[in-house]
């Protein structure tokens, strides 16, 4: 059997969201497919197909591993991905997309990966190009596909309702996380600390864009402030740009936060662990998940959590953080008060949270997708 994957959302260098799940599930695949030999107990075979070179950091080629790369990379999907499952051999039984992304036309049967439906409910937050490619193609790929990956169970009600989707269609795979290493064997916090001018802090961390509600974050800390003029913490914001980020700088200028609000660009991952373990209280207040990666590397360093109640944060989190209304940032401001004015209720926090992060992995969500996989492509085969 050959088993295809579309690994390009994985092969940047930058990864969130999709990438960071894209990145995951290659690696776990792969070790799965390596510690069960289905090489040579089942004749599995995979085909990652990408429009660039392999980053380093993907899984090494094998016998069984191969990275197959063409272009043209413009509109690749439509273009190189179409005429490549159509007329190129050696044919794979089942081809896996993690981002929403199918073919128009394929003899082969395609899974696909959905994250959220999100646009759907705020159009307004997506650029009008970005939002027509989501709405019209993730509509078409989720009815072309044999079955659909779905990262929570929010995500699958959604799909269902949305589409009138038999559920029947859809697994649920949720992602995994990054383990936080102990901080002796990451870059020095102290260097972390001056890079970016820290002292006691407010974390966010993911990319900056509408959808995230950074603004409702901004206004929610101008109000912990205000009630508290000598508050002895900066609010951190850190993550890449996304789209229509601008308007988070405007309203941390409109508030006279400048000298309070550090933006830190994207981080690099080495970074990330000395960043999340010193932060007070991390804050995620979303107007919707479709997971929460961050969350789970928050608590897994040790961190109280304060996130939105919305989407699948609350499966995500369970009853290890602290929940808020999005629209309201006063409902935020009091979610992180809570935080940090009571020291033992922190301590809870963190010892539930790290109960609650055994619960996901790269591990367990790859397993998930390859028996997808194996079953699809057994099928296709008889």
């Amino acid at each position: 059997m050959i088993i295809g994957i579309d690994g390009n959302e994985a092969n940047v260098e930058n990864r969130v969201g999709v990438n960071q799940f894209a990145f995951g599930v290659l690696w776990g695949i792969y070790r799965i497919a390596k510690e069960k030999n289905l090489f040579l107990k089942k004749k599995v075979r995979f085909l990652i197909f990408l429009k660039n070179q392999p980053q380093k950091d993907l899984p090494p080629e094998t016998r069984w591993w191969r990275y197959e790369v063409f272009g043209p990379q413009k509109l690749w999907v439509l273009t190189g991905l179409t005429k490549r499952l159509l007329w190129k051999k050696p044919r794979p039984d089942i081809v896996f997309f993690p981002s929403h992304y199918l073919p128009l036309i394929s003899s082969v049967p395609l899974v696909v990966s959905v994250m959220d439906l999100g646009f759907l409910r705020w159009p307004e937050q997506f650029t009008k190009k970005d939002f027509l490619q989501l709405k019209y193609w993730t509509s078409f790929s989720v009815r072309r596909a044999k079955k659909i990956i779905a990262i929570s169970q929010s995500t699958k009600k959604e799909l269902t309702e949305v589409y009138n989707l038999s559920p029947s269609k859809i697994v649920v795979a949720h992602p995994g996380f990054k383990k936080i290493f102990p901080l002796s064997k990451v870059v020095d916090f102290q260097r972390v600390k001056k890079k970016y001018g820290l002292g006691k802090y407010i974390l966010y961390l993911s990319t900056l864009k509408p959808n995230k509600n950074v603004e409702g974050l901004v206004e929610a800390f101008s109000l912990l402030k205000k009630e508290n003029k000598f508050l002895p913490y900066q609010l951190v914001i850190a993550g890449k740009k996304g789209w229509l980020y601008q308007q988070i700088f405007a309203k941390v200028k409109r508030l006279n936060l400048e000298k309070e609000v550090v933006f830190t660009g994207f981080v690099p991952d080495e970074e990330v662990p000395a960043l999340l373990a010193k932060a007070t209280v991390f804050v995620l207040p979303s107007f919707w998940e479709g997971f929460g990666i961050p969350v789970l590397e928050a608590m897994a360093a040790g961190v109280p959590v304060v996130c939105s109640s919305v989407g699948a944060l609350p499966e995500v989190a369970g009853k290890a953080a602290v929940f808020v209304d999005p629209y309201s940032p006063s409902s935020i401001a009091q979610g992180i008060a809570a935080v940090l004015k009571d020291k033992k209720k922190r301590m809870k926090m963190i010892k539930e949270g790290r109960k609650q992060v055994k619960k996901f992995s790269w591990e367990k969500c790859s397993k998930i997708i390859l028996n997808v996989l194996l079953n699809q492509g057994n099928e296709n085969r008889q």
